[in-house]
Formats: C-alpha cells, sequence, structure tokens
C-alpha cells in the first residue's frame, strides 16, 4: 500500500534511540526524507547517515530556543515540514515526594518541547497542510504510582491532541497521538538488566500482555506513527490510538499466569 509519503518532511524529536530511531528508519522506508532532533547529536548524525535522505540536529530540548532553531534548521535544509512527531522524553520517576523543583524540570524534558516545536513548526506544516503525531504512554491513563512528572506530561500531551486537533483543523492539520505500553526499548532492556533475576522480570512484565504475552516492539509503534501521519489517514484527528497488545484496556485475567 502505497502511503504517499516520498519526498515528505518529517522531524522526529528525540529521533535517535527506541521508537523515534525506528520511526526514522519506517518514514525512510516509505520515501519520506527524515530529520532527527535529539539531544545526543553524533547518534543522531549516525541514524542519519543510513538514511537515504537524513538530517541530524543536535539540541538539548528543554530550551525553548532550541526547539525554534531546530525547526528553522530543518526548513533551511529542507525547504519545508510535512510532519511533526513530538517523541522525545524520558519516565524519570518523578513522585510526589520529590520537590516542586523537580516536578516543574519534569514537564520541561517532556512536555515543554512539544508545546515549543508545534508552535514553532505550526506555520510550515499549515502550509503543507501536514499532520502532528504525539508519542505518549499507557502512564497517562493507567497511573504507575511513582511518577508524576512523567504522568502529567503524557497526560497533557493527549489532552493537548484534542485541544490542537480542534484548534488547527481550519489549518488543514490533522494530530494525534500513539500511546505505547510495555515496549521492547534499550531503556526497558537496561531496567530488566538492572533486576536481581532479569528473565523473570521481563517474563512477569510480558505476562501482564493479553495479545501472545510479550512487549511491543518499537517498529510496531513505528508503523502506527508513520501510518495515522500518512495521506491513508487523512481524515482521522483528535484520535488516541493504543498500540500496547491490549495491556492498557483489556482484563487482568488474560494474563498468562492468572489465565482462568
Amino acid at each position: 500500500m502505497d502511503l504517499f509519503l516520498k519526498n515528505r518532511v518529517v522531524l522526529i524529536s528525540g529521533g535517535a534511540r527506541g521508537i523515534g530511531a525506528a520511526t526514522a528508519k519506517a518514514f525512510a522506508a516509505e520515501g519520506a526524507k527524515v530529520a532527527l532532533v535529539d539531544r545526543d547529536e553524533t547518534a543522531a548524525k549516525d541514524l542519519a547517515a543510513t538514511l537515504p535522505e537524513g538530517f541530524a540536529v543536535g539540541a538539548d530540548l528543554t530550551h525553548t530556543d532550541s526547539c525554534a532553531k531546530s525547526v528553522a534548521k530543518v526548513i533551511h535544509h529542507f525547504g519545508r515540514l510535512d510532519i511533526l512527531v513530538n517523541n522525545a522524553g524520558t519516565n524519570d520517576k518523578v513522585a510526589l515526594s520529590a520537590p516542586p523543583s523537580d516536578f516543574l524540570a519534569s514537564l520541561e524534558r517532556n512536555l515543554l518541547h512539544v508545546f515549543s516545536l508545534t508552535h514553532y513548526a505550526r506555520s510550515h506544516l499549515a502550509s503543507t497542510r501536514g499532520a502532528i503525531v504525539n508519542v505518549s504512554s499507557k502512564v497517562a491513563t493507567t497511573g504507575q504510582g511513582q511518577t508524576s512528572g512523567y504522568a502529567a506530561a503524557k497526560g497533557a500531551m493527549n489532552a493537548l491532541t484534542r485541544e490542537w486537533a480542534a484548534g488547527l483543523a481550519q489549518e488543514g492539520i490533522r494530530v494525534n497521538t500513539v500511546i505505547p505500553a510495555e515496549c521492547d526499548t534499550a531503556q526497558y532492556q537496561n531496567w530488566f538488566a538492572s533486576q536481581p533475576n532479569p528473565l523473570l522480570a521481563r517474563k512477569r512484565v510480558e505476562d501482564l500482555v493479553p495479545l501472545e504475552h510479550r512487549l511491543t516492539l518499537p517498529e510496531e509503534v513505528a508503523d502506527a506513527i508513520v501510518w495515522l501521519a500518512s495521506r491513508r489517514a487523512s481524515h482521522i484527528t483528535g484520535q488516541l490510538l493504543y498500540v500496547d497488545g491490549g495491556y492498557t484496556h483489556l482484563d487482568r485475567a488474560l494474563s498468562s499466569s492468572h489465565a482462568w
């Protein structure tokens, strides 16, 4: 199926690793031109060099001026912008016990750049009748207990998806969000490795996923992002799409360890 993405220009924040990197490769496979914006400039450049038309920008997106400069660099390099993927963020475990200053810093790491990049990209996306895809987290729906900052940021991202979909409809810009749950990224693998029994820790998480009792692959999340950004989803906006093997909404009785 042709997704009509050839020569479309995509900006992916946090594009050097994990879901961002998988998304970059998926867009490139469809013929898109991909700009990776990441604080790890070396990793971003290394990945960009493997893409047919890749471009890397090193930036600390906690600073709004870096967001503005990142969009400007992409426009200068490619001359247009069709798709923005707000992917950057990290579950930094800032809990209610942390001081308010840590909570604010968490929002700067996980939310401020989402607003800033979208703000600076808006006029360019309007000129191409483009699309925005945000990458959220099931934590905003389920809670996790010890990650107030990240949960607040992702909950706000979900709300902004609806707010921006409404506000940008007249400009022809579609806005949607993809929500992973337990995704097999390097960050998660590192957490497993830190546990006393890594294999058991992984199995316990996998058992909670109703569909096939496995972690979601970054490539599976990437495929959903690419499809939502494409013209094949041309009349879809304001939606929250869970790519999680049923983790968030299906009955826990479906886990293999509690099967009836």
